[in-house]
């Protein structure tokens, strides 16, 4: 270890260093990967636990540069760089919770692919084919994994998945891209996420040819504006979300929850059969603004032998009225629902104005809460340790807010406004009178 003289004698060689360099020559610099990349950000040896590993894992916090890694890693891979591969590799797979987020993040983001490489070997993004093409003969393709079934057919070399904790259907869709990574010596991946605690990542940290790096959202105070840093840090540092969020931890769910990620799991539904009714619940934010509450939208719908299935949550963040309402209304004829539920404590008459505004042909169900969320809360979680309630897919930020809500609601200290909205809905499906069923959907 350097003492501080030695740190300072180091510091002025490098000074001294850098201004030889001109002004072009430094900004080359700063661009190769190789030297402004942090540890965790660079691949691992070939070799983890002893064994190759087949599947290199950033675990890291908003903003920590896990999307600037993945692209680097895809892009060391197409261009046959001896620092990231052994050969040519000429087949990846990359895969993002939508297609968009494919388009918007992965390919054309602000340290997407296409942004991360110079002119000379930028490789050309075909949107209608959802593939990118390098001069070396190099394909990356596009595939969302609310579509396990696109990486049916398709083979690899490597495949790049990002924010896999979110995606609708994860385990779906990480099954058919093992059977895709099927070429070369050595296929690989890389999974790049803030985490949550759900099973298949659970699964893969423990999975012996996992090699494992974390990245804290501080860790790249460089490349952040100092503003956001001061701001959010400073509002959700060690609390639940921020520990997730901001640290890159896996936090799982509460001992005082109402729920656990068990109860979850064994809700787990791939489809809904055919409904008898379906619900769109809204619970309108109280606060405007910036740091206004969230609107929570969540859709749900139930069979004919009374089963609940939570099929959306549409959730926006601090939305004006016209904004929350015109997502409810969207979801409502999305889903050819019966009726919007919406609460009204804050809002009152305006609840029904702004949602009347955007469609006055739609119904809306009035309620008001005359008890506390914990209270209204508790009756539908026994509906799950019943069995009576099924998750169609992956929610998981709905889902992050149900094993965080105890007695003293959630750990942030903030209103768990998707809770709320699945709350009326499953209330209004399950525990409020019965209403004449109107027609049967498949869904």
């Amino acid at each position: 270890m350097l003492d501080g003289s030695s740190d300072c004698a180091a510091t002025g060689r490098l000074d001294e260093l850098l201004e030889g360099f001109s002004a072009r020559e430094l900004a080359r610099l700063l661009n190769d990967w190789e030297f402004v990349a942090r540890s965790d950000q660079w691949p691992p040896p070939f070799a983890a636990n002893g064994l190759p590993w087949r599947q290199w894992l950033i675990l890291g916090g908003r903003g920590a540069g896990k999307t600037r890694a993945g692209a680097e890693w895809v892009k060391g891979l197409a261009l046959g760089r001896t620092q990231f591969c052994a050969g040519a590799v000429r087949r990846i797979a990359l895969i993002g919770e939508t297609a968009a987020d494919v388009r918007d993040v992965m390919v054309e983001g602000v340290s997407g692919l296409l942004a991360i490489h110079d002119r000379r070997d930028r490789p050309r993004w075909e949107s209608s084919r959802r593939r990118l093409m390098w001069e070396s003969g190099a394909v990356a393709q596009a595939f969302s994994a609310e579509d396990p079934e696109s990486l049916r057919g398709p083979q690899f070399q490597a495949a790049w998945c990002d924010e896999l904790a979110k995606w609708r259907y994860a385990r779906e869709t990480w099954d058919m891209l093992q059977f895709g990574l099927r070429l070369g010596d050595w296929p690989r991946q890389l999974v790049t996420t803030t985490p949550r605690p759900t099973p298949l990542l659970k699964e893969l940290i423990a999975h012996p040819a996992t090699a494992l790096t974390r990245a804290l959202t501080r860790d790249n105070a460089a490349n952040l504006a100092p503003s956001f840093l001061e701001s959010v840090v400073a509002q959700y540092a060690g609390t639940r979300l921020g520990r997730q969020e901001l640290d890159g931890e896996m936090v799982d769910e509460r001992k005082d929850a109402l729920w656990t990620r068990d109860m979850i799991e064994a809700a787990r539904v791939t489809h809904a059969p055919t409904l008898a009714r379906i619900v769109v619940a809204v619970d309108p934010p109280a606060t405007s603004g910036k740091r206004a509450d969230k609107c929570g939208i969540v859709a749900a719908g139930s069979d004919a032998a009374g089963t609940i299935f939570v099929l959306e949550d549409a959730t926006l963040e601090a939305a004006r009225p016209a904004q929350w309402a015109r997502a409810s209304i969207a979801l409502y004829h999305k889903l050819s629902a019966d009726t919007l539920v919406a609460e009204v404590n804050q809002g009152g008459e305006m609840v029904r104005a702004v949602l009347n505004e955007a469609d006055p042909s739609a119904p809306v169900t009035m309620v008001r809460a005359t008890r506390g969320k914990y209270l209204r809360a508790a009756p539908v979680a026994q509906l799950y340790e019943q069995g009576r309630v099924k998750h169609v897919g992956a929610l998981p930020a709905l889902e992050d807010e149900m094993c965080d809500f105890g007695a003293d609601g959630l750990s942030s200290g903030r209103s768990p406004d998707r809770l709320d909205a699945l709350v009326w809905a499953a209330s209004s499906l399950a525990l409020a009178p019965k209403t004449p069923e109107p027609r049967m959907r498949r869904m």
